[in-house]
């Protein structure tokens, strides 16, 4: 089974912040990647009760299927290659490990169905301290910024985000995962 432990760090961004971090890393448009977020759970949300979220994520060379779930330290992954052509909208789950994780956990997958699409300009730089991200996201007439810290050991880089977001002078800020945001953005248009 593909998977992996998730540990990252959070934090929403200004555009001015955005921007000056962007430009002090050396960011420029040629490091900015699309990548395409679509996102699925059950008509009465078994996922996110769960605080579990599923997507496919598009990017340019291929579609992965990622359920994401609770660890004690961060989130576990499970993976899931798909084929390069997908109906969304229609799309059923293949047997495999997300599959199978979505039974161990209770789920139906002939009851999962679309939601919708996030849509993110990322960026990468990997550190000594570990992985700087940075997305720009659009969805559902929402535009936002955010930067993420991808650590291997928490506590260590708890420390190191902390610090890095003193040197910019940005405050931490509660950061809700993108799909947290989708959702509550969806739940609001309705």
């Amino acid at each position: 089974m593909s998977q992996e432990l998730e540990i990252e760090f959070k934090n929403m961004l200004t555009k001015e912040e955005f921007e000056q971090i962007k430009t002090f890393y050396q960011f420029n448009s040629s490091h900015f990647f699309s990548q395409r977020n679509y996102y699925y759970d059950t008509p009465h949300f078994s996922l996110k009760e769960k605080a579990a979220a599923l997507r496919i994520r598009q990017k340019q060379d291929g579609h992965v299927l990622t359920l994401k779930e609770p660890a004690s330290v961060g989130l576990m992954e499970t993976h899931q290659q798909l084929p390069s052509s997908i109906h969304y909208e229609k799309f059923n789950i293949p047997k495999g490990p997300v599959y199978n994780r979505l039974v161990c956990l209770g789920i139906e997958p002939e009851h999962l169905q679309y939601f919708g699409m996030l849509m993110t300009e990322r960026a990468e730089k990997k550190l000594p301290e570990g992985l700087i991200v940075l997305d720009h996201s659009r969805y559902l007439m929402v535009e936002d910024y955010e930067i993420e810290f991808e650590v291997t050991d928490y506590h260590q880089g708890k420390a190191d985000f902390q610090k890095l977001l003193k040197s910019f002078g940005i405050p931490t800020r509660p950061t809700k995962n993108k799909i947290v945001r989708f959702y509550e953005q969806n739940s609001q248009n309705q």
